[in-house]
């Protein structure tokens, strides 16, 4: 819940901010992990270091020995002697066991001292790396055994851990310090690269406030490929995709009131002649009788209106489906329908139907078949062909021997708003077209050497078994 908190409120921020915000969790993310991780490197490593400087520095005393190996006393001021080499090494500090244990040139704790005496007494190896705590401080130190006047001897070397301290601690610190600048200058590239991500987006921000205003000519090009450039695109597609769409409203708008004006303009002028006691059609009975085909064409067109809205609120809603004999339904539909064409020539009808059970509404399969005629009978010269096969999903064809349909009207035949082939503005179509879908179906219309084909897949899921 926190989360989702946080969440939200970083979106109510300013874009620079939210970049520079990630990219100060990043860099602090990155110097805590460093804080748990580098001083126990750093420690480990220098550590090792300090090992190497004591070796070094017990191999140059051993060297001094040896040049000295004559010397008859080998007093408190041999590890202070004056060649340049040893004073190179001044960290680390040396003491030797001599002797029944004597020691020489030390002034350390005596606590240590034992310690040490029996360290080396019970060392095995030549020499050996130790550690011990004096006081608050670690030392680390080395005890090599050899051989002073012919005698056994410790030479013990040491180096106390305030040096290893001081690095880790002055390296640590500069982390620190790097980690706050980062911080501090990082609101520089946040801000670049906000106003260069933002940039784009604010445009497209404009662009489509326009788009909700109606003012789509202005053309969406970012010249980009990365993400914001395929929205751009989108929002290009978006924008002609509404041109066309309002377009065709347009001229649907236009036509269909027309369409809807002329059957009023009919039944009101007919309605006024048979007022005044005159007969358009020559009788009572004709006259009215045109009245009623023109109120039954207009009520087909609102009705089409009507259903392709309900068929929009519908593709949102579970569809009621029973089981239904496919071709049976195709067979009842057909017989609805007399096969002459739109110059009053009777039609061959050519039936090729498998027995297929389906589950779907079957109202709506009717309209869907009852269009398909209905525009096959209207546009065909001599025949009409009807076939129903089971392949690799079920397929229904209608075929007619009609005037080809022009190649720019065929990708957008079935949609609402299109004006059909021969300039008809027909909703048939688009309710074939939605009724299908709904049922995750295809339909399809393409032109053949002597014709048209209409053809619909019908998903395998929905055949009954």
């Amino acid at each position: 819940m926190a989360m989702g908190i946080g969440c939200w409120k970083m979106k109510n921020k300013a874009l620079w901010l939210q970049i520079w915000i990630v990219i100060g969790a990043i860099t602090l993310s990155i110097a805590l992990l460093l804080s748990f991780i580098l001083p126990s490197t750093l420690r480990a490593f220098f550590t090792r270091e300090i090992y190497r400087t004591i070796d070094s520095a017990q191999s140059l005393v051993f060297s001094q020995l040896e040049g000295d190996i004559y010397r008859d006393y080998i007093g408190p001021d041999f590890f202070r002697d004056t060649d340049t080499t040893l004073e190179d090494i001044r960290t680390v500090n040396h003491f030797m066991i001599y002797q029944d244990n004597i020691v020489l040139n030390s002034s350390l704790d005596l606590d240590f001292i034992k310690k040490v005496r029996e360290e080396s007494l019970s060392q095995e190896r030549t020499s050996q790396e130790y550690t011990a705590d004096i006081g608050e401080e670690k030392v680390f130190y080395i005890i090599s055994k050899g051989k002073l006047l012919g005698s056994d001897a410790f030479l013990v070397s040491y180096m106390g851990d305030s040096y290893r301290e001081d690095l880790v601690d002055t390296l640590f610190r500069r982390l620190l310090i790097v980690v706050m600048l980062v911080l501090l200058f990082s609101f520089i590239p946040a801000t670049v690269l906000s106003r260069y991500i933002s940039r784009p987006l604010v445009d497209l921000e404009r662009r489509v406030e326009k788009l909700s205003k109606n003012k789509w000519n202005e053309p969406v090009n970012l010249n980009r490929s990365d993400e914001i450039g395929k929205l751009g695109d989108s929002v290009e597609h978006l924008r002609l995709q509404l041109i066309r769409q309002d377009e065709a409203e347009r001229n649907f708008l236009q036509h269909i009131s027309h369409e809807l004006k002329t059957p009023v303009m009919v039944i009101r002028s007919f309605a006024e002649s048979i007022k005044d006691g005159i007969y358009p059609k020559g009788d009572l009975i004709s006259s009215v009788d045109t009245i009623d085909q023109e109120a039954e064409r207009l009520e087909k067109k609102i009705k089409n209106i009507l259903y392709l809205n309900k068929l929009d609120y519908m593709s949102t809603h579970d569809i009621k489906k029973v089981h239904f004999s496919l071709d049976k339904l195709i067979v009842e539909t057909l017989d609805r329908f007399s096969f002459y064409n739109s110059k009053g020539n009777l039609l061959e009808k050519n039936l090729d139907l498998d027995p297929i059970w389906i589950n779907g509404d079957i109202e709506q399969w009717k309209i869907v078949f009852e269009n398909l005629i209905d525009n096959s009978i209207r546009y065909a010269e001599k025949e009409v062909s009807i076939s129903l096969k089971k392949r690799d999903k079920i397929l229904f064809e209608i075929y007619n021997d009609g005037p080809q349909i022009e190649d720019e009207l065929l990708e957008n035949l079935f949609k609402k708003f299109n004006k059909g082939y021969k300039g008809q503005f027909g909703l048939g179509l688009a309710i074939a077209h939605r009724i299908v879908s709904n049922h995750d179906s295809t339909i399809c219309a393409r032109n053949k050497d002597n014709g048209v084909l209409f053809t619909i897949g019908i998903a395998l899921d929905l055949q009954v078994v």
